[in-house]
């Protein structure tokens, strides 16, 4: 209902001033008006101006916005790389903003001082070598440098030395969660196929793989502060992204191929939310849940619970209806603490086992599913193999 009656005083409001213009229109009968529908002089003067007024709004409203959602943006970075990608970044706004600034104020200062007079005739020419050498030859030389300079900053990130002491981490994608996959003692990961997904086989591990036997499974992330780690990363089912925005790390995961991306935290989850900058702005957060929590409870309904920071690992692409909600809690442990937590975590080994012991014990004996029997004594040869 409420809808409805907005529509139908839009609809009055539109009604009333197509009226008032028509008034207007009546008012200026006999009046000196050009309806040749030709600009004059005057009608050119005032789009001058009017270019000139279109300029400082563009100008302001930067400025305005810089100082009002220029906190916004994400802060210090949690990895080794992060300041080399802020640094990118940065020159890059610095180059945009500069060029921007410089060509709109040349577009709209020449649009005035042009604008058309009568008895007036625009100059022509057919080329200025000079002018296409500038503006040719400039922005070249200013893309080559970022372009090289990020070129630069990636195969920094990306490289990793065969001596090079890193921890390989499988991050899987499906619609719409995410499970990670620890390489174990050995440090390899087993191989995987999305055939083999059944039961607690839930990334499509090969038990016949003895790389894969001390593999492990987990649906929250940990990592080690100060160790290199060497992600790789498929997807089930269709294009997703790993997005780690603190971590400034962010690689497409596509069904079919395995891509890879390697990192290494330098704060702990506990060190980064102790920073001055996240408890000013957990506290922010806080303040304004405490508000909202205020009007929900005089509704008679539940307050919002304080929000704590976290690291998440998120999905940087639209891959279905819930999309939104595709994320994965993030730990940042000290070295020690991470060994503790990747010791308690059951291996794939284990995992099969028990799920073999349990689909013999749900049949009661071997003879009652002849069907069962051989699955499971299958499943327990895969998990044994050496």
């Amino acid at each position: 209902m409420t809808s409805l009656l907005v529509i139908i005083v839009l609809l009055l409001l539109s009604v009333a001033l197509w009226q008032l213009t028509k008034i207007f229109d009546l008012s200026q009968v006999g009046s000196s008006k050009n309806s040749s529908g030709i600009a004059d002089d005057n009608d050119n003067n005032v789009q001058g101006y009017l270019m000139f007024g279109f300029l400082a709004f563009i100008y302001i409203f930067t400025i305005y916005g810089l100082m009002k959602w220029g906190g916004l943006v994400l802060h210090t970075p949690a990895s080794a790389h992060g300041g080399e990608v802020d640094s990118l970044m940065n020159i890059t706004w610095v180059v945009i903003f500069f060029v921007q600034a410089v060509t709109q104020a040349l577009l709209y200062y020449f649009g005035f001082k042009y604008r058309g007079r009568k008895d007036q005739t625009a100059l022509y020419f057919s080329d200025n070598n000079k002018l296409e050498v500038i503006w040719s030859v400039i922005p070249a030389i200013v893309l080559a440098g970022l372009i090289l300079y990020g070129l630069y900053a990636w195969s920094d990130i990306m490289f990793i030395d065969e001596d090079e002491e890193v921890i390989e981490i499988e991050i899987y994608a499906q619609q719409f969660n995410w499970k990670a996959r620890y390489s174990g003692e050995d440090n390899v990961l087993g191989k995987a196929n999305v055939r083999y997904i059944e039961g607690v086989n839930s990334v499509g591990v090969d038990p016949s793989d003895p790389n894969s036997q001390d593999d492990k499974v987990v649906t929250e992330l940990h990592l080690p502060k100060g160790k290199k780690i060497h992600f790789k990363i498929r997807s089930q089912d269709v294009l997703h992204s790993m997005y780690m925005p603190h971590f400034r790390a962010q690689m497409n995961c596509v069904p079919g191929m395995v891509t890879e991306f390697a990192f290494t935290p330098i704060y702990t989850s506990d060190e980064y939310r102790n920073l001055p900058f996240m408890i000013e702005k957990v506290n922010n957060i806080n303040s304004i849940r405490t508000k909202k929590s205020a009007e929900l409870v005089a509704d008679g309904k539940p307050a919002l619970d304080p929000y704590t920071f976290d690291f998440l690992l998120l999905c940087n692409k639209i891959c279905g209806a819930s999309h939104y909600n595709m994320q994965m809690k993030i730990v940042v442990d000290s070295p020690e603490d991470y060994k503790k937590w990747l010791q308690d975590k059951a291996t794939i080994k284990e995992e099969l086992k028990a799920e073999a012991a349990a689909a013999i014990g749900e049949t009661g004996s071997k003879e009652k599913d002849t069907t069962v029997a051989v699955a499971t004594d299958k499943m327990m040869a895969q998990v044994e193999k050496k």
